[in-house]
Formats: structure tokens, sequence, C-alpha cells
């Protein structure tokens, strides 16, 4: 049985987390079936920024992943990832996902 696809996890973190969050990803395959990582800048107030790069740009160098997948498991992943991750630099929200296809 296909689960439905209705919402869309969205994870920012630093750049230096990104290998271990796709970790996680890849470790639950029964709740994330796939997803896409790009590079994206972050600023906020009381922004960390570690590097001389970062401070002078006034911008950090982030990653954003995206998870379109059941709502169920998207908040099993939520709650191990407070569980293991545990990380006020790491943001995430939750849209819906009105349809997914694919196209062939």
């Amino acid at each position: 049985m296909n689960k439905l696809l209705d919402c869309c996890l969205t994870l920012v973190c630093h750049k230096s987390l990104e290998e271990r969050m796709i970790d996680h990803l890849l470790e639950h395959p029964q709740w994330v079936g796939g997803f896409t990582v790009d590079a994206v800048d972050g600023h906020s107030v009381g922004e960390n920024l570690p590097s001389v790069l970062e401070q002078v740009r006034g911008r950090s160098q982030r990653i954003e992943i995206r998870c379109v997948m059941n709502g169920h498991d998207a908040q099993a992943l939520l709650e191990y990832l407070k569980l293991h991750e545990r990380n006020p630099d790491i943001a995430y929200w939750i849209t819906p996902v009105l349809e997914y296809g694919r196209l062939a």
C-alpha cells in the first residue's frame, strides 16, 4: 500500500551539518522516500556566524533539505531528530502538498 504524500518537510541547518543530516534521512527509509538538498544563505537576528567569511557577508552558509512525505512520517522523523540532533540552529517547517506525482 502506498502512503499518501501530503506534506513537505523542510529542514534548514548550517552547511557543517549536511552529512549528518543526510545520514539521518538515509537511515530511515520507512519515513523518507527521497529528498532534495540545496545550498542557501541564511540570515536572522542573532545568527551564529562561525566563519570569517560568514561574518563579513553577514549571512551563514546553510543547506535546505526538502522531503515530500506522509504527515505521520514527518512527525516521526521530527521526533527522532529532536532526540538525536538537538540543535537550535536547525530550523524546520511543514507545508501541505496538494498533489504529488511523476510525469511518466
